[in-house]
């Protein structure tokens, strides 16, 4: 996982201890509180920013996203019919905004192979993550990470868009399952399904680099 990546993952981790719920926050924005939509501002950014982020490979891109997802959701916060599921419904609206922002843009970034793919055979005999991952230092080898970034992102651009998206949000970003199967509308075992059938064509899209 490159660092700036990790970076959100940790400050996300961190922004969601803690805190009222968000039935309790919910339920007072709705009766007029804007307070409360401040601190689901703070408990969601860092999340909504890495997922917008993985999906963008561009961190102003995703910024921006970002604060236009906030500000839809603030608008449709009485469309909520479970105030509980505010996070979900939150990344459902990051993703949405996401996709439909990288249709009009070119993407600048990579994401980590061993991430989405999971751990290779090889990868379970050694201390840990992919050689290519491990010689930052070495300008070939960083050349070849950047390489094997560009194929992995067009090959994920060639997975159905639940299976990329369950990718992303589950095995890179870490988001509880539950949190994802709301943001995906599918069950839990769906999103399950979603990442194994994901992870078994990007394997075979990249067998020829693995």
């Amino acid at each position: 996982m490159d660092a700036k990546a990790k970076q959100l993952d940790s400050e996300a981790a961190g922004s969601r201890e803690g805190g009222p719920s968000d039935e309790q926050l919910v339920a007072k924005v709705m009766a007029g509180d804007r307070r409360s939509f401040d601190e689901l501002i703070k408990k969601y950014q860092r999340q909504a920013v890495a997922v917008s982020y993985r999906l963008l490979g561009n961190s102003q891109d995703a910024l921006e996203v970002t604060q236009d997802a906030f500000l839809k959701a603030y608008s449709n916060i009485k469309t909520l019919q479970r105030p509980g599921a505010f996070g979900g419904w939150l990344m459902r609206i990051v993703s949405n905004l996401s996709l439909n922002y990288r249709r009009s843009r070119k993407l600048r970034s990579q994401l980590p192979l061993d991430d989405c793919l999971g751990p290779s055979d090889a990868a379970a005999t050694d201390s840990g993550g992919s050689e290519w991952m491990a010689k930052d230092d070495d300008p070939v080898h960083r050349l070849e990470s950047q390489e094997m970034g560009v194929k992995l992102k067009e090959a994920l651009n060639q997975l159905p868009e639940k299976q990329r998206l369950a990718i992303i949000m589950f095995t890179i970003e870490q988001m509880p399952q539950k949190q994802v199967a709301e943001s995906l509308e599918c069950s839990v075992e769906a999103v399950k399904w979603h990442v194994f059938q994901g992870r078994k064509k990007l394997k075979e899209i990249m067998k020829d680099y693995l």
